[in-house]
């Protein structure tokens, strides 16, 4: 089946300094790849050193001249959080744009960080609210533009307030969705709060619908030793061009949403095709699980408490 071509054009982003969490592989080293295109300064934190110079080496081949360079940065972990906003505050240099892109999928067994969260909910969505809290004063600077990305699987389901981290009865999926509600809630709210304390700096969310990315793929690191037949499914629906689209598709949403001059604040991103899966981005409905301010605001007074990260009220 013969595939339509879909891209966007992005503005020229001279100037602009971008942050993008999980940009060694999949979507995010494309995002990466397409703001470096655009002229911005793009720093790609991540855990994994060599997988990161040769992301930051397939970037410079197909974009010569790219500045992009690589700091240490393991969500799991609030100290490394710390440290890498530690770094960048000594750098001293506004930040234009923070991708929340970087995310782990559906361990087989309950896993936690480093700080004893479920490692789902710790690196997807509390990892990020951190970075954000520390970042906070170059994210001002700059008057960022922020970009969460949450996923399809939001359109249902609901956070676990009673057990958060899993402790009574882990369901991998369920545990994934729940980390990326409360990111997409913590998205939402931030703009809000942005916009009653004056922060300066605008907040949406944006999906990449279904595309064939490492998260379902073999990863020991996680203890997964083999695809997922969710993953090879996924793999052969999105080369045959049905329904589904491809990493390049799936890297649009996250940059309209972060770099077009008519995204809205406080929007949801994501493929417009059946069942948002694939096509062209667009702004869409915000799912059901994201539209409570009052989740939003809980999600956020839970995150302060445990991550010990407080954004200053005004």
């Amino acid at each position: 089946m013969a595939r339509r071509t879909i891209d966007i054009t992005i503005p020229d982003l001279t100037g602009k300094r971008a942050v993008v969490t999980g940009a060694s592989d999949g979507i995010g080293l494309g995002i990466a790849a397409r703001l470096a295109a655009a002229n911005a300064e793009v720093i790609m934190p991540v855990r994994n050193p060599r997988k990161g110079k040769a992301a930051t080496d397939r970037i410079g081949r197909a974009v010569p001249g790219a500045r992009v360079s690589l700091r240490s940065l393991d969500l799991s972990s609030l100290a490394s959080v710390t440290a890498l906003g530690e770094t960048l505050r000594g750098e001293g240099r506004p930040i234009h744009f923070l991708i929340n892109n970087a995310g782990v999928m559906t361990p087989p067994s309950r896993q936690t960080t480093t700080d004893g969260f479920e490692l789902q909910l710790g690196t997807n969505h509390f990892g990020h609210f951190a970075l954000a809290g520390h970042l906070l004063p170059l994210l001002q600077a700059g008057r960022a533009r922020v970009t969460s990305q949450v996923g399809v699987t939001v359109r249902t389901g609901a956070i676990n307030w009673d057990d958060l981290n899993w402790e009574r009865g882990y369901h991998g999926m369920h545990a994934y969705r729940q980390s990326k509600i409360a990111l997409g809630l913590f998205g939402l709210e931030l703009e809000r709060r942005s916009r009653a304390h004056g922060w300066g700096i605008t907040s949406n969310v944006a999906h990449p619908g279904v595309v064939p990315t490492s998260l379902l793929a073999a990863r020991p690191e996680i203890d997964r030793g083999q695809d997922t037949a969710g993953i090879r499914l996924i793999r052969t629906l999105s080369a045959r061009g049905i329904l589904l689209g491809t990493v390049e598709t799936a890297q649009l949403p996250a940059l309209v949403a972060a770099t077009d001059p008519a995204s809205r604040p406080g929007a949801l991103y994501g493929p417009s095709g059946p069942g948002n899966l694939g096509g062209p981005p667009a702004e869409q409905k915000m799912y059901g699980p994201l539209r409570s301010s009052a989740d939003a605001a809980r999600v956020w007074e839970i995150s302060e408490r445990l991550t010990g990260t407080v954004f200053p009220k005004a």
